[in-house]
């Protein structure tokens, strides 16, 4: 009888490195279904949301080539809980159904392991019932800032105001069945830890 396929839930903080965790994951053979890849797609030109978010907030949010304009929303939604709401009851929906469909085609697919990498899953609350087991990327607010500044060229308040948004630190370790301490990890040190992990998901 085939396995029952490992279905994990994988998040952390901006700057954590939980996409470096999702790429080796996939390298061990997992599957992953990635919610703000998926988020992307549907506010890509010719995207799902476009034209709901286009009749809800106007369109100086969509750029000329017809995709949302992530800074513009993303300076909205950080500056008012009432618009990240209402731009979340848009968007989160698609990404629920093309998450459920990717999965679906996985399983059939004979996937043993699924991994959702999900940035706001301790935030949502209705992922843990979802998954069999949560993985957070965890390292020190301090690491997480200079990461972002360093990536993405960003200030320390933008950076700052981001982390707002998210769940503390001490929410996303009290949700976590799995912990990941990506903090002065060298590149080699956190690949045999993933693999490790990747083994015990049935890889």
């Amino acid at each position: 009888m085939r396995r029952a396929v490992q279905r994990i839930g994988l998040t952390g903080g901006i700057g954590s490195g939980k996409s470096t965790v999702a790429r080796l994951l996939v390298a061990s053979g997992a599957t992953l279904v990635d919610a703000d890849a998926i988020a992307r797609q549907v506010t890509a030109p010719g995207g799902a949301a476009i034209k709901e978010l286009a009749r809800q907030f106007g369109d100086d949010v969509i750029t000329a080539d017809g995709a949302m304009d992530r800074d513009r929303m993303r300076q909205l939604a950080f500056s008012d809980p009432a618009i990240r709401r209402q731009l979340e009851s848009i968007i989160h929906p698609l990404v629920s159904q093309e998450t459920l469909r990717q999965s679906g085609v996985a399983e059939k697919a004979g996937s043993a392991c699924i991994v959702f990498d999900v940035p706001l899953l301790v935030e949502s609350g209705r992922w843990r019932q979802q998954v069999d087991r949560v993985l957070v990327v965890d390292c020190s607010e301090a690491t997480q800032i200079a990461r972002v500044m360093a990536r993405n060229g960003w200030t320390r308040e933008a950076v700052e105001k981001v982390m707002a948004g998210q769940a503390s630190r001490a929410q996303r370790l009290a949700a976590a069945d799995i912990c990941v301490y990506n903090d002065g990890l060298a590149l080699e040190e956190l690949e045999r830890m993933v693999h490790r992990l990747a083994v015990s998901f049935g890889l």
